[in-house]
């Protein structure tokens, strides 16, 4: 019997986008295979958002554009799950009754058990958990990258900021145990990676369940004694809970890169104050002081909402000053629109969409001027940079290859003459720098092999069609996000 074939589309966050590789080693430990690019799959599953502006009727689209095509494949399956499936339940299969699985958050492993039962009883299955069932990092996982691989640390969200409605889909914290973790990086660095991200909605906040104010700070120094582990990175933390044990083990540890992700949302202390954020313009600065007292070279970036209910110039003109203090390398704007089931949505003084643009527009311009300048401060530099898979959209008609620097900056780089995979490492010298990237025109100084570029040679001596992720993690570097609402930013 041949194998059926699955296909995975993720949208949002980083949490989605590991979510979905839990998805797809599911579907690959059930005996699916996943199918060939541009091929039609047996099983479509979307992994979906419930923070983008019409969430909902993007994901209706997509699947009235399969309802043709299910209906004249026999045996073809359709499941939706992610924060949107938890969110509206029963909702999805009265307007797309063609779905046969609808499942939640906290029930990721039931999908091939739920599609079985579908395909048996011929009818929708839908089953949303209000708890976790199983923590996600004990199911089988089928990683996108060879090189670099995200580890979540904790799931939920104990905060209730007034434009986020991830906690009540997510559910409160829950952290995993330092050995856990350790254990899950150290396997990963046995199969070839070199570079792990740490994920939580909180990631900062990790030891709460444990009662240990300063366990995040021990699993950074524990991630530095790891041997062949080269590059750590967390995303993302909230300033309520970014202590001086993490900006110390962060400068004290030497695989963890000098590079942090810390959304900002506004500078205005009226604007955090309604959006139920427990810092002020002062504390959030002074975080940023002393980081950079002991990382100079620390490259930051941030979350902001413009257009946020009861915003006025003045509180706008605060995040600008915030902004220029700051100097970010890049950050990642929003602009504000209600979302169903938060309490911002109906707040009074909401913002008009036309004043909204106008701020939007002139946050965008000062951000992108100083990430230029900032950029410019790297010409001249000699960085080592991983060399990533598909970072640079444009490579093949420049005939360069693309990775990132120990702070995340996208650098583009001339391809060595002597050839170089996904996962090695290569010395380059800047010469350009442009807002949102680098460049190293000059010949490339050194290369090294890896195990990573090994573990990518390996799995790509048959390659595979991954599946499509629509929306990933910010990075250093990338340009600031198009106009999408507030909510994006929410899992900070």
């Amino acid at each position: 019997m041949t194998a059926r074939s699955y296909e995975v589309r993720t949208y949002g966050c980083q949490m989605n986008v590991h979510d979905s590789e839990r998805l797809s080693g599911l579907l690959e430990d059930a005996g699916y295979v996943r199918a060939p690019k541009g091929e039609p799959a047996d099983v479509v599953v979307f992994n979906t958002c419930a923070v983008r502006e019409n969430a909902d009727n993007k994901l209706y689209g997509n699947l009235g554009h399969l309802a043709p095509a299910k209906a004249e494949r026999p045996g073809m399956q359709i499941a939706v799950g992610g924060c949107l499936a938890q969110k509206d339940r029963d909702t999805i299969v009265r307007k797309a009754p063609w779905v046969d699985v609808v499942f939640g958050t906290h029930n990721v492993g039931a999908l091939p058990v739920l599609l079985e039962r579908a395909r048996i009883e011929q009818e929708a299955q839908v089953e949303i958990l209000e708890s976790l069932d199983v923590f996600p990092s004990t199911l089988p996982t089928r990683r996108e990258s060879a090189y670099a691989a995200w580890v979540a640390i904790s799931v939920g969200c104990n905060n209730t900021c007034t434009f986020c409605i991830v906690p009540a889909l997510r559910g409160k914290e829950k952290d995993r145990r330092p050995g856990d973790v350790l254990a899950e990086i150290e396997t990963l660095v046995g199969e070839g990676v070199i570079e792990v991200t740490l994920l939580g909605q909180n990631v900062n906040a990790y030891g709460s369940d444990m009662g240990d104010r300063e366990a995040f700070s021990k699993l950074l120094r524990s991630c530095g004694r790891i041997e062949g582990l080269e590059r750590v990175r967390f995303t993302s933390p909230h300033p309520r809970d970014f202590t001086d044990d993490v900006i110390a083990a962060m400068a004290e540890t030497p695989n963890v890169m000098h590079q942090l992700h810390m959304p900002l949302q506004s500078g205005s202390d009226a604007m955090l104050r309604a959006m139920r954020r427990s810092y002020r313009q002062d504390k959030y600065l002074g975080i940023i002081e002393r980081v950079r007292a002991a990382m100079p070279d620390a490259a930051i970036s941030t979350d902001i909402i413009v257009g946020f209910p009861g915003e006025t110039d003045e509180d706008f003109e605060q995040t600008l000053h915030t902004v220029r203090e700051a100097r970010f390398a890049a950050a990642f704007t929003f602009q504000y629109s209600k979302r169903p089931g938060t309490p911002a949505a109906t707040m009074d003084g909401q913002v008009p969409k036309e004043v909204v643009t106008e701020r939007y527009q002139r946050l965008l311009a000062l951000q992108e001027e100083i990430s230029w300048a900032e950029n410019r401060t790297q010409v001249g530099r000699t960085l080592e940079v991983l060399v990533a898979e598909g970072e640079g959209r444009k490579d093949h008609d420049t005939a360069r290859l693309s990775g990132r620097a120990p702070d995340n900056r996208l650098v583009h780089f001339e391809r060595p003459e002597g050839g170089v995979r996904p996962g090695d490492m290569v010395s380059v010298e800047i010469t350009y720098a442009a807002p949102h990237h680098l460049l190293a025109e000059k010949p490339t100084l050194a290369i090294r092999r890896t195990p990573a570029g090994d573990a990518w040679e390996r799995r790509n001596a048959a390659p595979a069609a991954g599946p499509g992720v629509l929306l990933g993690m910010p990075q250093i570097g990338a340009p600031a996000a198009p106009a999408v609402p507030a909510a994006a930013a929410c899992c900070d």
